[in-house]
């Protein structure tokens, strides 16, 4: 009898990085036998996840576990890399190398697909696991140069702003209840400047100072998207990441720095330092606990073309190169099922990315404490232009994501720490549309 079991081992960044540079079928890090990006005779696919929160790996422990039960025909096996190393080992590591179903963070979806590391999905999953993701999870997944779906989504990403409506309350501000009354940046500075008067440094905004990797650009671009602005147009950034409107933006925003707590110690709202804190879904179970019916969750402030939000999580892909990319399939279809998305979105809190579980969610439903998250990835801009009509934009979907993320992060923290704001978005700009040029718009044109 063939006992199904889940395979579960921690891969080191530096050997999967050793075996990329290698190139052959031959490491144990992509592959069992060297054919086919990790598949092996017998129905077998090799699947890569990171190493994320422990609530996260445990729930994928036990989907991978339950795949391998609910049938005869294909067994998993799960290999994690620690989170801090994963995205650099997927693009360092050759298709032939890689597994058979790779996760990735979303807006590296366009350089993964560029690069040959992901296959379309739309043949490949059931029409059902499709229909029922999110338009959020699908825009997000949906390559522009093709309109080619390449991933599925278990759980989106939004952002907001959360308060301690305890500290509102006494310093007599007031607040908005939706989107629909988000507050202009004038009133938002109003609410620092009342807030900053009644506290003892001053400091009443906390916006992760503390974080890193991709957090810069995640939480910031809706600077640039609330003013109307796109930041990349056919393939061009000057005139767009550093227009009129995104300068003013960024520097207003620059101007609030004397309101911000460094948050060094990542307590700042918790211990209630703050009364405000500019970030993601994520924290809102820390949150919750720390303050209680004390916690509200707010839309960002409105720049002019309406609050805006990020969007996009992690994804599930199958490489091009895989042996059985039937067996991959099915290991997808299998994690967008209705069980294991409230399996994972509980364990992370994270909004679901299918129709089903969002509807029935008791954080993002209608009446949920999370409802305004739900709302905002509803609305989303998709490819179109940013207005006030939506709230949810993805990262730009491009293979050039890298090089804009990289360039945007460095621009807008470059003029909060007291840079010039038009001379580091036009230094972005060149630096962008100078990528471009050189990969021939990596044949988006």
């Amino acid at each position: 009898m063939n006992i199904r079991r889940a395979r579960i081992g921690v891969v080191l960044a530096a050997a999967l990085t050793l075996a990329a540079c290698g190139g052959s079928g031959d490491d144990d890090a992509g592959s069992g036998n060297g054919d086919g990006g990790g598949a092996s005779e017998g129905g077998e696919i090799t699947v890569w996840a990171h190493q994320g929160q422990e609530s996260e790996v445990s729930a994928l422990e036990a989907a991978v576990e339950a795949f391998n039960s609910s049938q005869d025909d294909v067994e998993a096996t799960l290999q994690l890399v620690p989170e801090a190393d994963y995205t650099s080992t997927v693009t360092t590591t050759s298709p032939e190398s890689l597994p058979d179903v790779l996760e990735y963070d979303g807006p590296m979806m366009a350089s993964l697909v560029y690069a040959g590391k992901l296959a379309p999905v739309g043949d490949l999953v059931a029409a059902e696991t499709l229909e029922n993701q999110t338009d959020s999870a699908l825009a997000q997944n949906t390559y522009p140069g093709d309109g080619e779906v390449y991933g599925i989504s278990q759980f989106d990403a939004s952002l907001g702003m959360y308060a301690n409506v305890a500290l509102l309350d006494a310093a007599g501000v007031d607040y908005p209840q939706g989107l629909d009354d988000a507050w202009t940046v004038d009133e938002f500075e109003a609410a620092l400047e009342t807030l900053a008067a009644e506290d003892s440094d001053g400091q009443v905004l906390d916006i992760k100072e503390n974080y890193g990797a991709e957090w810069p650009t995640y939480g910031f671009l809706p600077v640039a998207w609330s003013t109307g602005e796109q930041i990349i147009v056919d393939n061009t950034a000057d005139g767009h990441i550093n227009s009129p409107a995104v300068v003013e933006a960024v520097e207003r925003f620059a101007g609030w720095r004397e309101y911000i707590d460094p948050n060094t110690d990542d307590a700042a709202f918790v211990d209630g330092r703050v009364a405000l804190s500019w970030v993601g879904h994520w924290m809102y179970n820390p949150y919750a606990e720390a303050l209680g019916e004390d916690l509200a969750v707010l839309p960002l402030p409105d720049f002019g073309a309406g609050p805006k939000s990020g969007q996009g999580s992690w994804a599930w892909g199958v490489n091009p190169e895989s042996a059985n990319p039937e067996g991959a399939a099915a290991f997808l279809d299998f994690l967008a099922g209705d069980d294991q998305v409230a399996a994972m979105t509980d364990a992370n809190a994270a909004p679901p990315a299918t129709t089903t579980v969002l509807e029935s969610s008791e954080l993002y439903g209608a009446d949920g404490p999370l409802a305004i998250f739900a709302e905002s990835l509803q609305a989303t801009c998709g490819d179109a232009e940013p207005s006030a009509d939506c709230v949810a934009v993805p990262r730009p979907i491009t293979p050039a994501y890298p090089v804009i993320s990289q360039q945007f992060s460095e621009a807008f923290f470059g003029a909060y720490e007291g840079g010039d704001a038009q001379e580091l978005l036009d230094s972005a700009a060149r630096t962008i549309d100078l990528d471009f040029q050189d990969n021939d718009g990596y044949g988006l044109n």
